[in-house]
Order: C-alpha cells, then structure tokens, then sequence
C-alpha cells in the first residue's frame, strides 16, 4: 500500500516495506562513519607521529557521539516519529565528515601536525552522529510492522545496515590510491549528501504520526493508525520508559552483553586496519580486505542470527555464540601468523553477530515491563564498547611492545567470560529449579 486517504483532507503515505527500505538506507549511509579513520590511521601515523594509544582514541572518537547520542535521539522518535531526529543526526554527521575533508585539503600532509590533533577528534566526534541513527531507525521501523513481524524486519534493518563499515573499508583504500587522501574524504561528502537527499524522499513515519502531524489528537490518531493495520504505539513519556528500564538490574546485563559484541565488533572494525598492518606487516589492500571480511561477516550473520534467536531462544543463542566468541578470541591472542589469527577473526565475528541479534530477542523476555526503555539503553550504553575499546588495544601494544597487538584480544576473552556468567547467573529457569530444590 503506497498512499492511503485518510478522510480528514490529507493522505497518509508510505507502507511498513518502504519506510523500511528508507531506514535501512538511512542507516547505512550513517552508520559507515565506523570506519571513518581505520583504513586511513596508518596516513596520520605517519604524518602527525601518532602513539598507539592515540591511535586507538583516533579510530574510536566517532564512536562515542554514536553511542551516546542514541538514547536522547532513540526517545526522540517516540514524539516525531523519527524522520526529524534521522535528519539531524545525518546533517551533523555531514558537518564532521566536510570539515575533515577541508583539514585535508588545506593542511595533509606538510602542515597536518600534532597541534591539528583535538580538531582531528573534534571533527571525528560530529561524523559519528550518523552512527546514532541505529536507534532512530529500530524505533521507526517498530511502529510501522506488526509484533509479528518485527523481528525478521529488524534483522534486515541492523543486518543490511550494519554492512557499510565493511563497504567503507574496501572502497575508501581505492579512492586514497587514485585520487588521494582528501579526494576519499571529499567522496564521503558527497555519499552522505546523496544518502541525506534519499532519505528525505524515503524516510517516513508511521501511519499515528503522520496524523498527528496534521492536527489529529493522540485517542482519534490511534483509532486510525490502528484501522490501517498499526499495532504499535508511543509510550506516554519515553523518559519514563527509560527509567523504569533502569531500575530493572536484567536491563544491565543485556548492556553488558552488547557492550561485548555490538561494541566489540564496532571496536575491531576501526581497529582492524592498524592490527594487520602494524603487527604483521600485511599489505594495505591484504588488511582492507581481511576487515572487510571480518565486518560484513559480522553483520550479515545478524540476519539469521535473527531467526535461529526465535526458534531455539534468546538466552541459547546468545550462550552459544559466546561461547564461539571467547574461543575465537583466544586462538586470536596467541596467534602467531597471518592466517590463522584472519581464520580467529572470522570466528569471531560469527560469535559477535549472532549474540547482537540475540540480545535483542532477549530484550522482551528480560525486561518486559519496559522494552522500549531497555533497547533504549542497551542500544546506546552497549555501543560504547566500540569507543571504550580501542584505546585499551592501544595501551596494551604500549606496555607490552608489538606483542600486544595479540594480547590486547585478551580483553574480549575476558569479557565474553563475564558475559557468559551473567547469563548464567540470571538464568530463569536455573534460578526456579533451584528455588524448587531449596
């Protein structure tokens, strides 16, 4: 359905496939500022003697406007719809990444110094909103579909979307070796303009808010939307859905969980780049594509991490990939040649995906008396990991010499081993078996 009269001297217009088609394309123009300084770190290295742990923070610093920015723009949605709140994020994220370019046009490389290094950050931060589109989108998604369809419509959503760091990191290596840095940058201008232009067209909002818009009040609105088919609507205060989702503890543990994997993955894709080359010694093109690899792994297994999180369970799904995650994290920390840590890595990111879809089908089941609040916060919080991270690789190569570039993996064992805990710990159905014993 491509138009419906609404009766009331406007049409509402839009269908639950295109406003899906919209966001994903949304997304995925937004959420490619992941890769924004890994398969580049290497030029600023090189030009502004970067430390690696400066290095780590480089790569990272998108991500923290990303994840933080997810929770206020995630709630925003439940008053707009989420077409104004995409917009904005997507507009800022154009301002980072245009005032990157013009640095590396009027300064890479002879003028391109240590004291450019906060502007560096500072433009880094603003390209990172786009990444924060993620929860606008999974909220606008939400209204528009059915309970039961929403779930295979999120798995398309995060898993199409997700794809755009890997994409990045293969095409801007190619821009970089034809036309130069600043040409790769100015490239990524233009593709955010493009996407920004395509999603004004595309974007919309559901059925309730486009009624609302035109003046409906929120009972009449409702009593439409849901004659057209919607089943999903705003909370009376998303601020009040987010504290009661942070007063329920199961709420921190999907938090955790996605701070491993959703953050972990976006860590590994700006950090890739510089662990291939750096610790081995790889080519440019040999890294690119060993991380693109590792992220579209990563996102596309989300898909059907999707489906096999509904038939066997989210808590199962989620252990077991866990369990994959932490054993291919090992095999990474103490792998010694190129191969065998790229074979570890794929390992990895098969874990990683499959517990970011888990998570999600989790949300319902371990807080349901505030799912929107919960998503809210594990969405945002769990994004982190991809800020947090970084810096700690970047340490861990600093006190330990080139070695650490292995051993700094470490830190996901570790932190897939909480998970794995956690999940056991908070077991419903461990805890009522024991309650029976006692």
């Amino acid at each position: 359905m491509a138009q419906t009269s609404s009766g009331q001297g406007f049409a509402l217009s839009g269908s639950p496939r295109d406003a899906l088609f919209g966001a994903t394309v949304g997304f995925f123009i937004g959420f490619g500022a992941v890769s924004l300084f890994g398969p580049t770190a290497h030029r600023f290295i090189e030009v502004m003697q970067l430390s690696p742990t400066q290095v780590g923070l480089l790569v990272s610093i998108p991500l923290l406007t990303g994840s933080l920015l997810r929770i206020p723009f995630g709630a925003w949605v439940d008053s707009t719809g989420g077409k104004q709140p995409f917009l904005v994020l997507l507009v800022l994220s154009l301002v980072g990444i245009a005032g990157l370019w013009y640095m590396l046009l009027t300064l890479y490389p002879e003028h391109l110094t240590q004291a450019y290094y906060p502007l560096l950050l500072l433009f880094g931060a603003f390209a990172g909103c786009g990444i924060a589109t993620f929860s606008v989108g999974i909220g606008q998604v939400s209204y528009w579909y059915p309970r039961s369809q929403q779930g295979s419509a999120l798995a398309i959503y995060a898993g199409l979307g997700n794809t755009s760091p890997g994409l990045v990191v293969l095409i801007l290596p190619l821009i970089i070796a034809f036309a130069g840095l600043w040409m790769a940058y100015l490239v990524s201008v233009a593709i955010v303009v493009a996407g920004l232009i395509l999603y004004y067209f595309l974007g919309q909002n559901a059925w309730y808010f486009q009624m609302r818009k035109h003046g409906a009040d929120p009972a009449e609105a409702r009593k439409r939307a849901e004659a057209e088919g919607q089943e999903v609507f705003p909370q009376k205060s998303a601020l009040h859905a987010l504290l009661e989702a942070a007063k329920i503890w199961r709420t921190w543990i999907l938090v955790i969980l996605y701070f491993t994997t959703f953050g972990g993955f976006l860590a590994l894709t700006a950090w890739l780049p510089n662990y291939w080359q750096s610790y081995f010694g790889v080519s440019n093109w040999t890294a690119v594509i060993m991380t693109a690899s590792f992220s579209l792994l990563a996102s596309i297994i989300r898909v059907p991490g999707g489906s096999l999180s509904d038939r066997l369970g989210g808590e199962r799904v989620a252990a077991g990939s866990l369990l994959i995650l932490l054993a291919g994290a090992l095999l990474v920390s103490f792998s010694e040649g190129p191969v065998l840590a790229g074979i570890a890595m794929l390992v990895v990111a098969i874990g990683m995906g499959v517990n970011n879809a888990a998570v999600f089908r989790l949300v319902p089941d371990y807080v349901p008396e505030a799912v929107g609040g919960a998503a809210g916060w594990v969405g945002g919080l769990g994004a982190l990991g991809g800020f947090a991270v970084p810096p700690m690789l970047g340490k861990t190569v600093e006190l330990m010499g080139p070695v650490g570039y292995a051993r700094g993996y470490l830190v996901y064992v570790a932190l897939a081993a909480l998970s794995l805990a956690l999940i056991w710990l908070t077991n419903p159905r461990r805890k009522a078996g024991l309650a029976q014993t006692a």
